[in-house]
């Protein structure tokens, strides 16, 4: 199997020398990183190619790319795709870490699978955000729908059947899922990717819980993505 990790980015400048030197530390390698900018203005362009010259003499195995697109998660992550050679696309974001093994659980599944996530761990001691956490992995089994923070992961020819991401300004992950669970059902892996918990603290746990799930539900009865991205930036 042979997988391309594919990263949106938006002025991540602080995580991304921790999220670079993280996935040269996976084993196995991935064949393929591509890291998609939106038009960050904080230099995360220039931070990334600096890393990259540091770890590239250390890291050969991986091909590394640094491409610009336009803002957008949903854009820059179809950007990326068209660029992927790998037969599995894994879509991770810049605040969010894998497990060492990660390429290993994914193979794995992939052999019966044709899409999946993994279980995630919000970063913090929070008793709440566990309870949180926990929900997420557990809604994601019921209902067969994965968010972005779950590190999605998909077999390239399947992602280009239903189209790829769809071009909406939130809910994109939501939406992809949706369109995959009506051809096959995804991997739920136990393994645990450990995500920012940053928004959660920074709004309070509850009024961002309270949100998401009023979120979830106008978009479930039909609310337009713009509206909702409205809200959601608050």
């Amino acid at each position: 199997m042979n997988l391309s990790i594919i990263v949106p980015l938006l002025n991540e400048a602080d995580n991304l020398p921790e999220l670079m030197a993280h996935i040269v530390r996976l084993d196995p390698a991935p064949q393929q990183v591509i890291l998609v900018d939106g038009g960050s203005v904080d230099g995360s362009v220039a931070i990334a190619n600096s890393v990259l010259k540091s770890i590239e003499t250390a890291q050969l195995i991986t091909d590394w790319h640094i491409i610009e697109s336009t803002v957008g998660r949903a854009q820059q992550m179809n950007a990326g795709a068209m660029l992927a050679t790998g037969d599995v696309l894994l879509f991770l974001h810049a605040d969010t870490e894998l497990p060492a093994d990660a390429i290993d659980n994914v193979q794995q599944a992939i052999a019966q699978y044709d899409w999946g996530r993994f279980d995630v761990h919000l970063d913090s001691h929070e008793p709440l955000l566990n309870i949180v956490g926990l929900m997420i992995n557990k809604r994601s089994r019921l209902l067969s729908i994965a968010t972005g923070d779950q590190a999605i992961f998909i077999k390239k020819s399947v992602f280009e059947q239903i189209g790829g991401y769809p071009d909406q300004p939130l809910m994109e992950d939501i939406e992809l899922c949706k369109r995959l669970k009506k051809l096959a059902r995804p991997a739920c892996l136990k393994s645990k990717v450990i995500t920012s918990a940053r928004r959660w603290q920074q709004h309070g746990t509850w009024r961002t819980i309270f949100l998401m799930w009023h979120l979830r539900f106008d978009y479930w009865r039909g609310v337009s993505p713009n509206v909702l991205k409205q809200r959601y930036h608050k």
